[in-house]
């Protein structure tokens, strides 16, 4: 596990946990490439955080500001020491929280970007998807990408938002999501 790339291009430290199932390098290459200029200077929350790849990626290619939500303390632990192994400067808020009461009970200023990776071991992608689009966390032109099996059910409209944008990498589905505009 690495940063691909940008001012934190690195090596992640290493781990063992069964609950983490990191995005592989193919996968956040082609996440980055398609959201290549919305990257800088975005606020960026990442939802499930894992080991804090996604988000610290965000950083490294100059996001300016950084959330992650994450339940388990072990995958708290690891993003700290990414944190300090890579001597990421940005200021970086976590939060232990469930993602999913985080984003129902959420009330501050939106975010640019939102990175959403939920576990393997729970096919709940289509419940976060739900759930992010009845939050205050986005705003009109906020992306969500979000990380879910193949098989895992994944509905293309949640109003406000579509999805405009899929991805396959072999069991893996990487979805795109925006608000419709008014001219949709």
């Amino acid at each position: 596990m690495r940063i691909i790339s940008g001012k934190y291009k690195g090596n992640l430290v290493s781990f063992h946990a069964d609950n983490i199932r990191p995005t592989t390098d193919r996968v956040k290459e082609s996440e980055f490439n398609i959201l290549r200029e919305r990257v800088e200077g975005a606020r960026v929350l990442d939802l499930f955080a894992g080991t804090g790849s996604l988000g610290i990626e965000s950083l490294s290619r100059g996001a300016s500001e950084l959330t992650m939500v994450e339940s388990s303390g072990k995958s708290i632990d690891i993003i700290r020491k990414n944190l300090t192994k890579l001597k990421v400067q940005e200021a970086v808020k976590i939060l232990q929280k469930d993602v999913l009461i985080f984003l129902r009970n959420y009330e501050g200023e939106p975010f640019d970007l939102v990175f959403a990776d939920p576990p393997f071991t729970k096919s709940m992608a289509d419940e976060v998807v739900l759930t992010y689009s009845q939050s205050k966390v986005f705003h009109a032109t906020t992306i969500l990408t979000i990380e879910s099996g193949r098989k895992e059910k994944l509905e293309d409209d949640y109003p406000p938002l579509f999805r405009y944008d899929k991805r396959e990498f072999g069991d893996k589905v990487l979805s795109f999501y925006a608000k419709k505009s008014e001219t949709q």
